[in-house]
């Protein structure tokens, strides 16, 4: 049986608004089956960078060392910012060594902290992945780049564009094709697949609860088909769900039933 873990994380976000993930996280727990959900107490405080160049760090380690205590096989995390995933591969029961990892992203969030603007972890979270940068976050080992498939990537910084090579991408457009992204996966060799969404990779018009919203990206019912295809040619080792920053409550209503479109089609 599928199990939520709620990570309501806002540490590791660059936004101004960046504890709005944690409302954001609260909203969606409130909609899932209690008996399967558990909720991390995550700190409030904002932690200290210990000399590296992320911000925030001694927060993200506290989560970090919280999620793996929690870890499950069959797990959904519900974030938070999208670097909660981060840890929830270091931990995933089995390893990764069969993985293969989706990440539906608007954003690349392939920075290290030599080259990231803002020093936020979030921004860091695919190439921490690939076991890069900041030793004490990465996934290690890093998960193979020919086993990562970036999904609706839109808002790329000049520092991330030769970062993504060897990654296979699959654009907004390419899932119109409800087997491309099984097809992409199955190519990669793994015999489980990770499923990371952050939720501003969907289309501003479908989403309002994000931070940086892009234009021109998916549909809920295009990107729930991808997955839900995917699901029965490769094993679901598990997924994430995560960048819903609510403004309000309201909006968080509003927002809701696309997001537990998302919710359905991972668990």
């Amino acid at each position: 049986m599928v199990r939520f873990l709620v990570v309501p994380q806002w540490q590791g976000s660059p936004a101004a608004r960046a504890m709005l993930l944690v409302d954001g996280a609260t909203a969606i727990a409130g909609d899932l089956p209690r008996a399967s959900t558990t909720v991390l107490d995550v700190p409030v405080e904002a932690g200290e960078s210990l000399g590296t160049g992320v911000r925030r760090l001694s927060a993200l380690l506290h989560t970090r060392d919280l999620v793996e205590a929690a870890m499950t096989a069959d797990t959904v995390v519900i974030g938070g910012d999208c670097s909660v995933t981060v840890a929830a591969l270091s931990a995933l029961p089995g390893g990764t060594d069969d993985l293969a990892v989706v990440w539906c992203d608007a954003h690349a969030d392939m920075h290290t902290p030599d080259t990231s603007p803002s020093g936020a972890f979030s921004g860091m979270a695919l190439r921490a992945v690939l076991g890069e940068g900041e030793p004490q976050l990465t996934v290690s080992p890093g998960i193979a780049r020919d086993r990562v498939i970036a999904v609706g990537m839109r808002d790329l910084e000049d520092a991330e564009v030769t970062a993504l090579d060897g990654l296979t991408q699959l654009s907004v457009e390419d899932l119109d094709d409800p087997d491309a992204l099984a097809a992409a996966v199955e190519a990669t060799g793994a015999s489980r697949v990770w499923v990371h969404i952050d939720v501003d990779v969907l289309d501003p018009a479908e989403i309002a609860g994000v931070s940086s919203p892009a234009p021109f990206g998916l549909a809920p019912a295009t990107l729930s088909a991808a997955v839900r295809a995917l699901r029965t040619r490769v094993p679901l080792a598990g997924a994430t769900i995560a960048g819903f920053a609510p403004r309000s409550p309201a909006d968080a209503v509003d927002d809701l039933g696309a997001l537990l479109r998302l919710v359905g089609a991972v668990a």
